[in-house]
């Protein structure tokens, strides 16, 4: 993930109209907060819901552009749930307009650089890596949002349950049918590329 610059001048923050200089300035080190707390967070639901990594930064700031706006009606600590179901949001907008552009179809290796300094041991994360972005490609978006929410991101159900607006048995019977979906593609992807998963 490279460096997302996000503006926090008063044109693009938490709704700076009629807000005194304190307010703005309170509200920028919210949005701030946010950013160094969960961009990680952020740019990974994207990356592993279909944003190209090409793509993946302007999606962030995206994500964060939307917190700026309406921050107002966002409960303090409760912004992580709301950037996580603003970046499915995204995610899903993303895909829609790589389909109806037709672009060729991108690499799924992450680009994100390595401080690793062992060029096998980062070859075969990139494998991994690629395997996971195909497996997680072919799984229908109703099971794949909350697997990667659960599973990679390690968020609750509870939270999901908010973060999708579905009652928490939907979201633990989606989780269910995700995982033997993900076992299913894996089990297939181990026999066409030779048992490395």
């Amino acid at each position: 993930m490279s460096g997302v610059a996000i503006e926090t001048h008063s044109e693009s923050t938490l709704g700076a109209a009629g807000q005194t200089e304190d307010q703005r300035s309170d509200a920028d080190e919210r949005l701030r907060a946010c950013v160094s707390a969960h961009m990680g967070a952020v740019w990974r639901v994207l990356r592993r819901n279909g944003v190209p990594a090409a793509d993946a930064d302007d999606a962030v700031q995206k994500v964060f552009l939307v917190l700026s706006r309406k921050a107002r009606g966002v409960e303090p600590g409760r912004e992580l749930p709301f950037l996580l179901r603003t970046a499915v949001f995204v995610a899903s907008e993303a895909r829609r307009t790589q389909r109806r552009r037709r672009e060729s179809k991108e690499s799924s290796f992450d680009e994100r650089s390595s401080d690793r300094p062992n060029p096998e041991h980062e070859l075969l994360e990139r494998e991994r890596l690629s395997q996971l972005d195909a497996i997680l490609k072919e799984m229908d978006e109703p099971l794949r949002v909350p697997f990667v929410l659960y599973e990679i991101e390690e968020v609750t159900m509870a939270v999901i349950a908010e973060i999708l607006e579905v009652p928490l048995g939907t979201v633990a019977s989606r989780l269910r049918r995700a995982r033997a979906r993900f076992e299913e593609l894996a089990g297939v992807f181990r026999g066409a590329g030779g048992g490395q998963r």
